[in-house]
């Protein structure tokens, strides 16, 4: 991941200006530690601060067309760049940057060549012809991007609100799958995917195929010329993204400069879920595995940077971007730049385990849908900036174009869970290959763990403590005074907020930040599918009470004791529904 700045409509374009200019980029210099850049046109300024991971010795930005008329920012990866590079054969390239595809292409088609785009991407480019410039995002939002604007007139462009904060008097979250026109001083939707629209799809399953897709999805994300690896929780996400990586390691391009053994990594609590799952896919794989630990302690005292880094006040996303913000620092220090991640299979196939209460396969898709386009607030968040805060890349196969568009346009009754069939049944079973085995059976097979709790339960509970520990019962009951929007609900959800509060004091920064009630990361929506979770907001897994299989224990106890004064019908209800997913 690399940093971006840029600014235009400058008042003031003195020797100040710029200096101010490199101030607020180099907030961002976490992201790019290799190298920075500025490009100053008049009252413009573009600036980057580059992490170097396709052609670190000649790929410094911005970057330019033949004249350098035109210049473009990046943070991302192109994945196609290189049959974009055939179309465009009268053009002539000056590095071998997959981003520089960008200036030409817009020499050659203007305004409208995003969507031939296939990554993850943030860019800025100016037209120092006629001054005009554009900012555009992948169409999910896997690149972060902030636009503000100041008092005197000046538009801006940022990868964090950190860079913006200060100096726009307005700012906020830029939207995926957009394209900001100077020309037109609009926002307008490039990314029109089939299933945006969210009406059923009916293509029948046929599992070869999502497996081959999936696996063209993670070959094309090993377009690297530094050392990488794959996150691998030992769940069922990092796992397949770990095995597919490990069989097609030796064919590709990288296994020439690296070798043909696979890095993996893992963090948790000692003796937690994750690490003794992981653990045992690695051996299974033969990957070179690294299993790191955290106590909660050391999570609890990184807070207040993961908060600053990340830019949320979110109770999941801080839950989940602790454990992975320690982690990326200790694999920045074994040399490793970029790693493969699992991020996105949830929200697309009805992962999380309150789906197993999905009414029918309409209002799962439809959920389905509102996860994916919420995924720039929460998943896609936390893992970008919680690696981007070490200068680690974090790549995610699930969320490739053409894996999205096909795994959106099955019946969605095939992600129903049914008797027999346990949550994100459609993947499993398209990888349980008796003859090649991809995983264990029993791996492939895992219920559901979120990131949060897989790294050991006793770290939210010890969240929760530590919560308890500084935020008084006065204070929590005055929270709609001091919070009135968003207010939290929780003593862990206010001592965040008071943090976030501290680094981004604005209005602005905390419109930034989703809310709403949410049982085990579900959307507001899908807690009206059972009246008990209403009374159980929590966005842990552990939450979804009679499916995880280590519900919260208090509200296991409170559950039971109402079944023993119910009817029997009832109880066996709860135990035929724990028998399905076990």
């Amino acid at each position: 991941m690399c940093g971006i700045l840029a600014v235009f409509g400058c008042v003031d374009n003195s020797q100040a200006k710029r200096s101010r200019i490199i101030e607020l980029s180099r907030r961002l210099r976490h992201r790019g530690p290799d190298w920075s850049g500025l490009h100053c046109h008049q009252n413009c300024y573009l600036a980057h601060q580059r992490l170097a991971i396709v052609d670190p010795t000649s790929g410094d930005q911005p970057l330019y067309n033949e004249d350098k008329t035109v210049v473009v920012t990046v943070n991302g990866e192109i994945y196609n760049h290189k049959q974009l590079r055939q179309e465009l054969k009268s053009h002539q390239f000056r590095t071998g940057s997959d981003c520089e595809v960008i200036a030409h292409l817009y020499e050659e088609y203007g305004e409208d060549f995003v969507d031939m785009l296939d990554g993850m991407f943030s860019f800025v480019l100016l037209d120092t012809r006629d001054k005009s410039f554009i900012a555009a995002r992948d169409g999910i939002g896997i690149t972060p991007l902030y636009m503000g604007w100041g008092l005197d007139g000046s538009v801006w462009f940022a990868s964090e609100m950190k860079a913006l904060s200060d100096d726009c008097e307005r700012f906020m979250s830029f939207p995926p799958g957009h394209i900001y026109s100077s020309k037109h001083g609009a926002l307008r939707r490039w990314y029109n995917p089939p299933w945006f629209a969210e009406d059923i799809p009916s293509t029948p399953y046929d599992p070869l195929v999502l497996r081959d897709t999936f696996e063209k999805a993670v070959l094309k994300r090993l377009m690297t010329d530094v050392p990488f690896g794959v996150l691998l929780s030992g769940g069922l996400d990092s796992s397949l993204v770990a095995s597919v990586a490990s069989r097609h390691l030796a064919e590709s391009k990288a296994a020439c400069q690296w070798g043909s053994q696979l890095h993996t990594f893992c963090i948790g609590l000692k003796g937690s879920p994750d690490l003794i799952a992981a653990k045992e896919v690695a051996d299974y794989l033969g990957t070179r595995h690294h299993e790191l630990h955290f106590t909660v302690q050391e999570g609890i005292d990184a807070l207040e940077e993961v908060i600053y880094h990340v830019e949320t006040y979110d109770v999941t996303t801080i839950r989940a971007s602790t454990p992975m913000f320690l982690m990326s620092r200790k694999i920045k220090s074994l040399g490793v730049k970029m790693v493969l991640s699992g991020e996105g299979s949830d929200e697309i196939f009805g992962g999380y385990l309150y789906f197993h209460k999905a009414p029918n396969k309409e209002e799962l898709h439809q959920e389905t849908c509102r996860k994916i386009k919420a995924l720039h607030l929460y998943d896609c968040l936390r893992a970008n900036k919680s690696t981007s805060a070490w200068g680690v890349e974090a790549r995610v196969p699930f969320l490739d174009k053409e894996f999205i568009n096909l795994a959106m346009s099955i019946d969605p009754e095939w992600k129903m869970v049914r008797p027999g069939r346990i949550e994100k049944w459609i993947l499993r079973n398209a990888f349980d290959d008796d003859q090649k085995p991809y995983l264990p059976k029993h791996i492939l097979y895992r219920q559901k763990e979120q990131f949060s709790d897989g790294v050991g339960y006793s770290w939210i509970d010890g969240l929760k403590d530590h919560a308890n520990q500084h935020v008084t019962d006065a204070m929590l009951s005055h929270a709609s005074y001091i919070y009135p929007e968003n207010t939290p609900a929780t003593k862990e959800a206010y001592y965040y907020r008071t943090i976030f509060e501290r680094f981004f004091p604005k209005n602005s920064a905390r419109s930034t930040v989703p809310g709403g009630p949410s049982v085990a990361c579900s959307t507001a929506k899908a807690v009206e599918w059972d009246a008990a979770w209403s009374k159980n907001l929590d966005p842990s897994g552990r939450a979804a009470l009679g499916v995880h299989t280590a519900a919260y224990e208090e509200a296991v106890e409170a559950n039971n004791a109402n079944l023993e004064n119910g009817p029997t019908q009832k109880l066996q209800e709860v135990v035929g529904k724990t028998a399905t997913v076990s």
